[in-house]
């Protein structure tokens, strides 16, 4: 990637999390092109250099937000680390995502009324490999004997994963706890469900 690619990378990343920011204050629909753009004191015109429209600039917020949640699930369960490990990392890095990228990850709710088509589609798809990527560990746990052998796969990743994304309701930057307290005390609690008793 040449130096012109990066600067444009990064400004698009930069203009994905501005946008992020405003649509989570102001809705989808409240929300036009050009309060986007005042946010970033650009013009409404360059806003079209990256992006087709507020549809396309909300898919690319939410492939941002969904490619980084998946490289981070990637990343511990191809580690070395026991099962269990790898279920602590996987729920630490979905709350420090959730907590210091918080607008971003509000584009990930509710993608059959954002989104149609292929963007749906793919939005759909991209889901289920990340919450794929749960069961992968949770089974291997149960086959390496760390976790209950009588667990439902499927019911406890639903378990898991409604825990982590109902943060996105409460959590506030101001509050009591940092997003690191509140990951360590997720991976902890969340970890007994699937120790072997």
């Amino acid at each position: 990637m040449s130096l012109r690619e990066k600067k444009a990378a990064k400004k698009k990343e930069e203009i994905l999390r501005s946008a992020a920011s405003v649509l989570a204050d102001k809705g989808f629909h409240g929300t036009t092109m050009e309060d986007v753009a005042a946010n970033l004191l650009m013009t409404k015109g360059s806003m079209y250099y990256y992006f087709k429209n507020k549809d396309d600039l909300l898919y690319q917020c939410h492939q941002m937000i969904m490619k980084m949640s998946i490289d981070k699930i990637e990343a511990a369960v191809h580690s070395h680390l026991s099962p269990t490990q790898k279920l602590k990392k996987a729920v630490h890095s979905h709350v420090l995502l959730a907590t210091s990228e918080k607008s971003m990850f509000m584009m990930m709710d509710k993608p059959t009324q954002n989104f149609s088509g292929d963007h749906l589609d793919h939005a759909l798809q991209q889901r289920k490999e990340y919450a794929h990527y749960f069961d992968v560990i949770i089974k291997e746990g149960i086959e390496k004997g760390e976790f209950d052998h009588s667990i439902d796969v499927r019911m406890v990743r639903f378990i898991i994963l409604g825990a982590l994304n109902w943060i996105l309701q409460w959590y506030k930057e101001d509050g009591p706890q940092s997003g690191e307290e509140i990951a360590e005390a997720f991976s902890d609690h969340l970890i007994r469900i699937v120790e072997k008793k």
